[in-house]
């Protein structure tokens, strides 16, 4: 079994922040591979469901970025998962705009939900960063971060998440190297 965990904000008014693009994965997941509907649990909701073989649980922590270590934390606990199945969905300003990218461990590079989960279960987990690219100046970031996709990335960001969803059986099998090769073929020009 393992988890898969998209990290973002609960509310609609967050529900376009590129902060966000993790809880959009975990939907595009759930949708293409058919999971079950959500359930509250583990300060969150959760989706059942199979990929292949493998058993995964989604979660999409409810607790806001800066808490998501706590719903890590309980899930792993219930599942009694280990921090090496867990992968986390994320942000990430250092990579460009809609390229993924997959590592284990690491740092967080300021990041409020990877700090937090770091926190909860340490840094040995697996990280799918999704690049939101970064604006320029540190005085920007927050806006940025915090600032809804703008209409003309619409498009690119439907078809990145649905290239991770179509991809996701990569992953479930643990092959990193595929997933990312495989999602960069789909995004091509």
């Amino acid at each position: 079994m393992q988890l898969w965990v998209g990290l973002g904000n609960p509310g609609a008014q967050y529900a376009m922040h590129r902060h966000n693009v993790g809880f959009m994965a975990m939907d595009a997941i759930a949708e293409v591979h058919g999971f079950g509907p959500p359930r509250q649990q583990f300060r969150g909701w959760t989706q059942e469901g199979r990929i292949g073989s493998d058993k995964l649980i989604l979660l999409k922590p409810g607790t806001f970025m800066n808490e998501s270590g706590r719903a890590v934390r309980a899930a792993l606990d219930f599942y009694k998962l280990a921090p090496g199945d867990v992968t986390l969905f994320h942000d990430e300003l250092d990579l460009a705009p809609f390229k993924v990218k997959v590592k284990i461990g690491g740092g967080t590079a300021g990041h409020n939900g990877l700090r937090s989960t770091d926190q909860h279960i340490g840094p040995d987990f697996r990280r799918v960063r999704i690049g939101i690219g970064h604006p320029g100046h540190k005085d920007r970031v927050t806006g940025h971060v915090l600032g809804n996709y703008a209409k003309a990335e619409i498009e690119p960001l439907s078809d990145m998440l649905g290239a991770i969803a179509a991809e996701a059986p990569w992953l479930a099998a643990r092959d990193d190297v595929r997933f990312m090769n495989d999602v960069a073929l789909r995004l091509q020009p």
